[in-house]
């Protein structure tokens, strides 16, 4: 009779993570430590992810040439205190997959890029209506006979106005169609992002689903 290896537990284990390097664990030790090492080390982390924003505010500072120097000091440092803010919540999210500095780095970036795309739209109307449905004949649909394409784009412009429901259409005109930042359309329906991807999402497949119905496909769809 064959004996049957047993299975080390430690088989079944999911691979380890990968070890910190001794900066980063000096990192969070600092950051969790509840005495002046503790205050130290958030001094220091927001001068690095005060330095990040500011590389970001000057990346983009082309997309808003109204605003004065002080004023793109200011979206950098509230940049900074929110990306602070988010890296301590999530301490216990560092893998170690990358050095603890540059996971933080990012956050001061992507808090960076959200408040300008926000401050340009500050103001602004933030168009939510289908005038513009036309102008669908620009977004990459070009079939070889103009009559396919005219039928295409009938087909297409129907199916938004009466195929989705009203949230679904003011979604895709905004994000698809007028090139609103997500961001900002979050706040302007006071909504989230997640909230918005499911919504644009759920479009886009009523409305492929509707042209594949009636013989038609998009170009992409044809590809694939």
């Amino acid at each position: 009779m064959a004996l049957v290896e047993p299975v080390s537990p430690l088989a079944t284990l999911a691979p380890a993570p990968p070890l910190l390097d001794a900066e980063s664990r000096e990192w969070l030790q600092s950051l969790r430590a509840p005495d002046a090492t503790g205050e130290d080390a958030i001094a220091r982390l927001h001068a690095l992810l005060l330095r990040a924003a500011r590389f970001e505010v000057a990346r983009r500072r082309a997309t808003l040439p109204h605003l004065r120097g002080d004023e793109l000091e200011d979206i950098a440092t509230e940049a900074a205190d929110d990306a602070l803010m988010s890296v301590l919540r999530r301490l216990d999210d560092f893998r170690g997959a990358s050095r603890f500095t540059t996971w933080a780095y990012k956050f001061a970036l992507l808090e960076a890029a959200v408040k300008l795309r926000k401050r340009a739209w500050q103001g602004r109307e933030v168009p939510l209506e289908p005038e513009g449905w036309s102008l669908f004949s620009s977004a990459g649909l070009e079939p070889d006979a103009e009559a396919e394409q005219s039928e295409l784009l009938e087909t297409l412009q129907s199916a938004i106005a009466q195929v989705l429901t009203p949230h679904q259409r003011r979604v895709l005109v905004a994000l698809a169609l007028n090139g609103v930042p997500i961001d900002v359309l979050a706040e302007r329906l006071n909504t989230n992002r997640g909230a918005l991807y499911k919504t644009l999402h759920d479009a886009r497949r009523k409305l492929r689903n509707h042209i594949q119905e009636r013989g038609l496909a998009l170009e992409n769809e044809e590809k694939r």
